[in-house]
């Protein structure tokens, strides 16, 4: 291994964490026969992020209330979910799908994300935004900064409920890999699987009960989420999950007629054609050396694939000689299939091998929400720059 240019050691225990957390660049399954009705569709495996099957997946698109997906997940990790929301002038009334919020109302962001998410409501797409951002277009900012933050090149949103709007478009590639990365968040994970939430209504005797309009919760054995999206111009939309056998895999069709048909099928292909494949286990001996594997690794592989993987060793020695990294990190065992690498375990001294989930990691890679949420553009900027210097984007 080639000498690295040293910084100081808390840097390169940082960079090392982060290389860690940060998936590996999937490999993209081979299409086969399979088709839909849909103008384009993704498949994609929720663990690995591989992209299990594509059609047109690249193709900017209109995505309706699909976009309700990031502005959730915008939501979650910028606000503070025990906080009232409440219902300015621009959120009562929305036009299109709503909770029918009454003006001045006030209700927990998280009974709020459970109506935006299970009726697709426009009227708490807009509270929430102007709550967690300050105003409309500050929380435009923080949906466009994490499109960036996870490498969505074919998306860039204008709103966060998804009328139809100039510069407002995502794909089903992007939409695959972004459902992926939110369903890992526990707090967005619970949400989009609820079939019906109910929530206190001030203004009634009763309370509000939601059920979700996601017929996939009802219609497929192992459904856990996501989200259905109409207008006019984007046409019926769709991103679905389902687990079975400990996978979990996300499906997405945009401009589809027969959507739910369509999604059992796509994900009968991905649990039949990719089932999930344990590779390594944490804790295992590396042969030959004083060595054992910091994480378990698992990845979905198709008929033949698994006698193509190759795994390569590559030692931090020359680096912990300079600068000593804590936890006894020795290097990193390099899965590849067909020349790429898929994945990348972590190597440790077997008497420093750290816990399965580290004290740092529980504090900065905690899912729910964090109590900032913004009040003016300003906060609403620092909201996005905190979030990118939590994901180790910042510049040396």
């Amino acid at each position: 291994m080639n000498t690295v240019t040293m910084k100081p050691i808390m840097m390169l225990a940082v960079a090392l964490l982060l290389t860690m957390l940060i998936p590996q660049a999937a490999v993209r399954a081979e299409n086969s026969s399979i088709s839909t009705h849909a103008r384009a569709a993704a498949l994609i495996d929720v663990e690995s992020g591989r992209l299990l099957y594509s059609s047109r997946g690249d193709e900017p698109m209109l995505i309706a209330s699909l976009t309700k997906i990031m502005t959730a997940l915008v939501a979650i990790e910028n606000g503070d979910l025990t906080s009232k929301v409440k219902v300015g002038k621009n959120a009562y009334a929305k036009e299109g799908s709503s909770l029918y919020l009454q003006l001045g109302e006030e209700m927990s962001l998280e009974d709020m994300l459970y109506g935006l998410m299970l009726r697709s409501g426009n009227d708490a797409a807009t509270a929430i935004a102007e709550h967690v951002g300050g105003s409309e277009q500050g929380f435009v900012y923080l949906m466009n900064a994490k499109a960036e933050e996870l490498g969505l090149k074919n998306s860039h949103f204008a709103n966060p409920h998804g009328l139809d709007a100039e510069g407002h478009y995502s794909s089903a590639n992007d939409l695959a890999v972004l459902t992926a990365y939110a369903m890992h968040n526990p707090v967005f994970k619970e949400i989009v699987a609820t079939e019906v939430k109910t929530a206190d209504n001030p203004y009634e005797k009763w309370d509000y009960k939601w059920a979700n309009k996601n017929k996939m919760l009802r219609l497929y054995e192992g459904a856990d989420g996501v989200k259905t999206g109409y207008t006019k111009k984007a046409l019926r939309c769709l991103v679905s999950s389902a687990t079975r056998n400990g996978q979990q895999l996300v499906a997405v069709t945009l401009n589809d007629g027969n959507d739910w048909n369509d999604h059992a099928a796509l994900l009968d292909y991905g649990f039949n054609h990719y089932p999930l494949k344990s590779l390594v286990q944490r804790g295992e001996d590396i042969q030959g050396y004083p060595l054992v594997t910091g994480k378990s690794f698992a990845y979905p592989l198709g008929q033949g694939e698994e006698a193509h993987l190759k795994t390569r060793l590559v030692l931090e020695d020359q680096v912990r000689a300079e600068a000593p990294v804590s936890f006894g990190l020795k290097g990193a065992l390099i899965v590849e299939l067909g020349g790429e690498a898929i994945g990348r375990i972590p190597l440790y001294d077997p008497q420093y091998l750290p816990p399965e989930q580290s004290a740092y990691m529980k504090k900065y890679s905690d899912t729910r929400a964090v109590p900032y949420p913004a009040d003016n553009w300003l906060q609403a900027l620092g909201s996005a720059l905190r979030a990118l210097f939590r994901m180790g984007q910042e510049s040396n």
